[in-house]
């Protein structure tokens, strides 16, 4: 058995939060990653693992019923994820009920998961059922993003109609186009809830004035997104600040062909 430590999906969780971190995306101890590990790889670290008590999740999560997790910590700083992930960092067990978890790895000094853990959970739960591949949720703030939130209607047709417009990579990269939703207090019930209902049919969702929330199979694709989706909010944000008209842009024939050169299945109502 290997050291957690030592771990190819640890190794690889870190190096996203610390792109993430360089590319300005998590002020203070903004943003929050999440990641579903696959038992092959609970089964190299176990002998890693120290259990504590069971605690309620504060939701149900019965299609997640004995998955692990590897989560951020309440209150920790991307920027210090690198520096030591055991104790930014945490690997949390689901119990027989999907209505508790245990922290088994990580966690010094009395730490906890985000405390939006279950909107993670609960997430993780919708796309599991959707695509059983799909193994990480991350929030962060990407300025961009959320300065686009303060101009355009707060309406996922609008936001993707701009975004997909902008830039060519984007229809490719988010082909299902990209939810939106109102400002909710962070942290709450109801903005997990919203969340859930968002993500059933996007993998992006825009929290308004807040920042983003996706998810991907692994980390190079969520990392990709997010990417994909605030440099294209940029690049409108310098076109809107330029004051001047759009001359061009991606016709609705252009979609389409790209649409057919990708097989894609790009939603019409965004084209």
């Amino acid at each position: 058995m290997g050291r957690m430590e030592d771990a190819v999906f640890l190794k690889e969780f870190v190096r996203m939060a610390d792109d993430a971190w360089h590319m300005g995306w998590h002020e203070s101890n903004g943003g929050n990653l999440s990641y579903r590990i696959r038992e092959d790889e609970i089964r190299g670290v176990e002998d890693s693992f120290d259990p504590g008590e069971w605690k309620d999740i504060g939701t149900g999560v019965k299609g997640l019923t004995g998955e692990y997790f590897l989560v951020t910590g309440s209150g920790k700083h991307f920027r210090n994820i690198s520096h030591d992930p055991a104790d930014s960092l945490g690997v949390i067990e689901i119990d027989e009920t999907g209505e508790r978890y245990r922290q088994v790895w990580g966690y010094k000094n009395g730490g906890r998961p985000t405390s939006e853990l279950y909107s993670h959970l609960m997430n993780h739960e919708v796309r599991k059922s959707i695509d059983e591949k799909c193994r990480v949720v991350y929030h962060n703030h990407p300025s961009n993003v959320i300065a686009l939130s303060h101009i355009l209607p707060l309406d996922p047709v609008v936001f993707t109609k701009e975004l997909w417009g902008i830039m060519t990579e984007v229809p490719i990269v988010i082909p299902k186009g990209i939810g939106v939703l109102p400002w909710i207090v962070p942290g709450s019930r109801e903005l997990g809830e919203a969340t859930v209902k968002q993500i059933e049919k996007y993998d992006a969702v825009i929290w308004a004035y807040h920042g983003m929330f996706i998810t991907g199979r692994d980390f190079d694709q969520a990392f990709g997104t997010a990417h994909a989706v605030e440099k294209a909010a940029g690049i409108l944000m310098a076109q809107i600040s330029s004051g001047s008209k759009k001359l061009g842009g991606i016709t609705k024939d252009q979609f389409k062909q790209l649409d057919r050169a990708y097989d894609l299945g790009m939603a019409e109502e965004y084209m």
